[in-house]
């Protein structure tokens, strides 16, 4: 079949993510941890995914390292591209979603795309344009307070033409109820209108279905893991890949590491430390003395049983207690320093054993797998929507990268089983 689309992903969760659902729907797929030459990997897969820290980037970086992914995948003979962001959108009035977009079009000449970040699995759907997460607007959700992109805006019309150059249209689930013919032909009147921007409306799988169908020979589709892993259904006849069927588990030592604050994780942290090993980290002496702070918490993980539940080492709290933190330190100086911990943390723990890291939070992924040097994954089993294990391409590490939000209560648990 040869690689059928190539994705660009603004962090590394949301990579995983879209992998797990491409996998889920039949399609063979490598991810790879920035631009990667991979000699021979791709003959072997239909989707590729290249996965970026770019969502809370400045806008030029963001969209240059798009721009380099795509002209990669192109050299790859690449030509059908998926720009993948959160299905909470994650992308403020100044954020980098529009821009990317824009800059994307114009590489490959086009002037129209859809914008569909539902994942209605998840409670992520979007009605008349508007963005729910559960029975709530954006706006009205978790992610209100978000310490990297705070969300005060559900529509999606209205941040798509705030950030971006041109207007946003909608495509209601009216149209969609029809069938992919009525939506191409919404679609079409749309860009004769001079809309650049298509809201597509989702509240079922069903609609994410019929939409796959719809746009899956656009060579730009913007949007999130649910419309990605429609797309691969609609190209495929498969079924289901047989990556998953075939996970066993590597050998050797699990350890959490959670820097997410956001509702979810916080409440499957909650849930965990009272059952497992738990070390809550102190801000305080993360920038006082990392590396005798990094020694420190290498020593307690070594102490605690490798038959039991794995230790959890966190830097998880409700938002008042993140607020006190960056109102005292300084947003930009804590979430650095949490994040180069949590790097050096993991860079430790793989030398002295370490094999499975569950990890929570997109920048906490990022700045996990950058300092375990992995170049690129296979993707395996599902432990929730949207976040599958993956194993590093040489063999030796498997890692959770889970979005903040995303999973159980009791995910932690479940990812271990």
């Amino acid at each position: 079949m040869g690689v059928q689309v190539g994705v660009i992903a603004d962090d590394f969760t949301g990579a995983t993510d879209i992998a797990g659902f491409l996998t889920e729907n039949g399609f063979r797929t490598i991810l790879l941890s920035g631009i990667r030459d991979t000699p021979g990997v791709l003959d072997e897969v239909e989707a590729v995914v290249i996965s970026l820290k770019s969502r809370s980037n400045p806008v030029k970086e963001a969209v240059q390292q798009s721009l380099d992914a795509m002209r990669f995948l192109n050299k790859q003979g690449i030509n059908r591209f998926f720009f993948k962001y959160c299905s909470t959108f994650d992308s403020t009035p100044n954020g980098n979603i529009g821009p990317v977009t824009d800059a994307l079009l114009g590489e490959i000449g086009e002037d129209f795309t859809v914008v569909c970040p539902a994942l209605p699995v998840n409670g992520r759907t979007i009605y008349k344009g508007y963005l729910f997460v559960g029975d709530v607007l954006l706006q009205e959700s978790g992610m209100r307070d978000h310490p990297v992109t705070p969300m005060r805006d559900s529509n999606l019309m209205r941040l798509m033409e705030v950030q971006a150059e041109g207007k946003a249209g909608n495509v209601p689930v009216q149209v969609i109820d029809q069938g992919p013919a009525a939506v191409r032909g919404a679609l079409t009147d749309l860009r004769r209108s001079g809309v650049r921007y298509a809201i597509l409306d989702a509240v079922s799988d069903e609609h994410l279905h019929c939409l796959g169908e719809a746009v899956a020979d656009f060579n730009l589709v913007t949007g999130g893991s649910g419309l990605g892993g429609a797309i691969a259904r609609a190209l495929n006849d498969r079924g289901s890949s047989d990556e998953a069927t075939r996970w066993t588990p590597l050998v050797g030592r699990t350890v959490i590491l959670s820097g997410s604050s956001s509702v979810m994780t916080n409440l499957q942290v909650e849930n965990y430390v009272q059952r497992a090993p738990a070390f809550g980290l102190s801000i305080e002496r993360v920038l006082q003395d990392p590396s005798g702070y990094v020694s420190e918490i290498v020593g307690w993980v070594l102490a605690q049983p490798e038959d039991g539940l794995a230790p959890i080492v966190y830097a998880t709290g409700q938002p008042e207690q993140v607020r006190r933190t960056q109102e005292a330190f300084g947003a930009d100086v804590s979430g650095s320093a949490f994040e180069s911990l949590f790097a050096a943390l993991a860079r430790a723990l793989r030398g002295v054993g370490a094999t499975r890291f569950i990890v929570a939070g997109g920048e906490t992924s990022g700045s996990v797998t950058t300092a375990l040097g992995v170049e690129g994954f296979r993707v395996g089993p599902q432990v929730a929507p949207g976040v599958p294990w993956v194993r590093s391409l040489e063999g030796t590490v498997d890692l959770v990268l889970k979005s903040g939000n995303f999973g159980e209560e009791t995910f932690f648990t479940t990812a271990q089983k």
